[in-house]
């Protein structure tokens, strides 16, 4: 049966442009946020609001959250008022939201056993990603399933790949976060050495990007961070309980990732700064910090 009616729970940086993204793909779409407000831009698109996400299920086909953790996914999916209230048998739950692989598998085996279905599927790419459609969406939960929502999926995205069984899909969101975390740090190293040396930064992130070493964020972070725009495309917050998430997973199994406990710390003093708003390019200024040259 094809799929025409498509609800939106969580309309934050990312799931307002995700959700704008169905309605101009042809989807009706209904949509709810716990702050209301938020819905206005969407209902002026085109969007059907809902009071609760119960009434988003009752309404769709499929219906996808982007909330903030996994306290806030548990209460979507199966709390007053939640998802399962509302859905009828054969509906789908699709979690775009980053959190642990062991509770995406538990909320998965409880909305089954209530006759709904559930993908994770969270995401990489920022909101720039999400504005512009080309996310990357790494997804776990069962292959007919992903099979029949990949059209939803693909109005989100452009990398969409199915990764493995409840769980999989948070599991290689931790693997993302493990590699974008280092990857700003290298960042903000590299620019703390141009800086040093006297080198104009702009300039060595036009060149660096176009080389080996260039990556997404030296390419989309870098340039805003020596501007001091620290705007968030990604909270240094929710960066923090990403990277909280990948070392829960790793004491769990005995993985050590120094590197990304280093990350973590360096992010702890952009907090303790009262900067946990900011976009995760602010690492940069936990690197000169440390450096401690006046004026650098």
């Amino acid at each position: 049966m094809a799929i025409e009616r498509v609800g939106f729970v969580g309309l934050g940086i990312m799931g307002a442009p995700m959700a704008a993204n169905l309605l101009k793909a042809g989807f009706q779409v209904t949509v709810w946020n716990r702050t209301p407000a938020r819905m206005t831009p969407l209902l002026e698109l085109g969007a059907i609001p809902a009071a609760s996400p119960a009434e988003v299920a009752s309404a769709t086909q499929v219906s996808i959250s982007c909330v903030t953790n996994s306290p806030d996914v548990e209460a979507v999916a199966l709390g007053p008022a939640g998802i399962a209230e509302g859905a009828a048998p054969g509906h789908v739950y699709i979690d775009c939201s980053t959190i642990a692989p062991e509770t995406a598998r538990d909320v998965a085996r409880r909305l089954h056993e209530r006759g709904v279905t559930m993908l994770d599927a969270p995401v990489s790419g920022g909101d720039v990603g999400a504005t512009a459609g080309t996310l990357a969406i790494m997804v776990g939960g069962e292959s007919p399933v992903f099979d029949a929502c990949l059209p939803v999926l693909q109005a989100m995205g452009k990398t969409i790949i199915h990764v493995g069984p409840s769980g999989a899909g948070q599991a290689v969101k931790l693997c993302n976060q493990v590699a974008g975390g280092l990857n700003l740090l290298a960042m903000a190293e590299a620019i703390a050495l141009a800086r040093a040396a006297g080198v104009d930064p702009a300039r060595m992130i036009e060149v660096v990007s176009a080389g080996a070493a260039g990556s997404w964020m030296l390419s989309n972070l870098a340039p805003r961070a020596i501007r001091g725009d620290f705007a968030p495309g990604f909270m240094v917050d929710l960066m923090q309980k990403d990277l909280r998430l990948v070392l829960d997973e790793a004491a769990r199994s005995h993985t050590p990732l120094p590197g990304s406990a280093l990350v973590n710390q360096l992010f702890q003093v952009v907090q303790a700064q009262g900067r946990g708003a900011d976009g995760t390019q602010a690492i940069v200024d936990a690197v000169r910090w440390l450096a401690a040259r006046p004026g650098s």
